[in-house]
């Protein structure tokens, strides 16, 4: 397999900026592009889809099997494939397995490495060695070279790098008007932005006039996947929670898993959508409801205040059909929650749970997961946690996972069941092999 993974030394060198510029970039010049973003992310794929026209996919090498990471990136005609890596190329979970360049080498992408130069001229060589050099097998295809002060700047770099014989692709000076908002869990998700089309213009003017695209473009191609693979469908997902799922979907109940989703279509599930902040009812006539992550704590008031989202929640958990909620959408299923101001909003009150943001603290890692009687999906399974959500009180009840660290360490129990509703602070993403 060949495509491109966009790479940098460290987090906040301008990974996810580049990627956005050069999808857009591409997308405008009739380059059938695909992408992915690897790791745990549900923000970064909202940006890649507006920039590219394709749906994004995660690739995720330490909480996905192989296959289905192999599958989910299996290529589609002859598009081009972009995967953005996450944090420094060689950083992964707590384990030291599950980097972007353990997801380079099982996929054979060729690395092109981001480098912040801001803050330095020939020490730009000893970086770039190292990571050139550091794992074998994970070769640099090329660099691009970004916050550039001027050109005397763009010369001493390529001096320095010149002994390396590392293609330079891309020479790109300081923009500060392509960074992006941030709040507590990553980047202000993309359909909050309103001029979102025009940032990714001027971002892809931005890649087009300092990056060579021919180059990257080769380097991203894929050849046709074979006409026996079955793609994605080869690979059994996780069993869908019913036959007609109810998915919440709304700026308050963004994060799911994609991957997750078409899996259960491909099981043969219907899956209706409903927005709780517009407050729509799941449909009467559904088996099934999935509450996903979000940023409820944003939008508490609207939550307790939307009658017909919480009447039709009651009705469903009072006919027993399974009812499940991941990180926010768990936030929700509890009595309360209370959000930065100190403000406290009456949740569903359909599990004996309340939080707060009042105090926030961060919460994040992979997680090995034991479902704790086979309710949801039995047997050993991954995933990630990352809130910053305060567990007030947890009442009586059973938990739902048992879980570790990507390093073995006994986390204890999470989450609570009660009757046919379910939910815990943990992401589940895959099976394990």
């Amino acid at each position: 397999m060949t495509g491109l993974m966009i790479a940098a030394p460290q987090s906040g060198a301008g990974k996810t900026t580049v990627t956005l510029a050069l999808l857009r970039a591409l997308a405008r010049q009739g380059v059938d592009v695909r992408s992915a973003k690897a790791g745990p992310d549900y923000i970064d794929p909202a940006f890649h889809a507006a920039a590219s026209g394709s749906a994004c996919v995660n690739l995720d090498p330490w909480a996905m099997r192989p296959e289905l990471v192999a599958s989910l990136a299996a290529p589609a005609g002859e598009s081009a494939f972009v995967v953005e890596a996450m944090m420094g190329l060689f950083d992964g979970a707590a384990d030291g397995t599950g980097s972007a360049a353990d997801l380079a080498a099982l996929l054979g992408l060729n690395v092109v490495l981001v480098v912040d130069c801001a803050k330095q001229s020939h020490s730009v060589a000893a970086l770039v060695r190292g990571f050139a050099t550091h794992r074998p097998g994970v070769a640099l295809a090329g660099l691009i070279l970004n916050r550039v002060g001027s050109a005397r700047h763009a010369a001493l770099l390529r001096e320095a790098l010149a002994p390396l014989a590392i293609p330079v692709l891309g020479v790109l000076p300081r923009a500060a008007e392509l960074a992006l908002p941030e709040r507590h869990l990553g980047l202000v998700q993309a359909g909050e932005h309103a001029e979102l089309a025009a940032f990714l213009e001027r971002a892809a003017d931005w890649v087009t006039a300092g990056c060579d695209l021919d180059a990257l473009a080769a380097l991203a191609a894929q050849a046709p996947a074979p006409a026996t693979s079955g793609g994605g469908a080869a690979v059994a997902p996780l069993a869908p929670l019913g036959q007609h799922i109810a998915v919440a979907r709304d700026e308050a109940f963004a994060f799911a898993y994609p991957h997750l989703l078409d899996g259960w279509r491909r099981a043969g599930a219907t899956l209706d959508f409903f927005s709780p902040l517009a407050d729509e009812a799941p449909a009467k006539d559904v088996n099934a409801i999935y509450l996903p992550g979000g940023y409820p704590e944003l939008h508490g008031g609207t939550i307790a205040a939307a009658g017909a989202f919480r009447r039709g929640m009651r009705e469903a958990a009072a006919r027993a059909i399974p009812i499940y909620g991941e990180c926010g959408g768990y936030m929700v299923l509890g009595a309360g929650l209370t959000d930065g101001d100190g403000t406290r909003h009456p949740m569903l009150d359909l599990l004996p749970l309340e939080t707060s943001f009042a105090t926030r603290r961060l919460h994040l890692g992979y997680r090995r997961l034991q479902e704790t009687d086979g309710f949801v999906w039995p047997g050993r399974l991954r995933g990630h946690e990352f809130h910053y959500a305060t567990i007030i009180s947890e009442g009586p009840g059973e938990a739902l996972f048992t879980a570790e660290d990507a390093r073995g360490a006994d986390l204890g129990r999470f989450g609570r069941r009660k009757g046919g509703v379910c939910g815990s602070f943990l992401h589940v993403i895959d099976r394990e092999a």
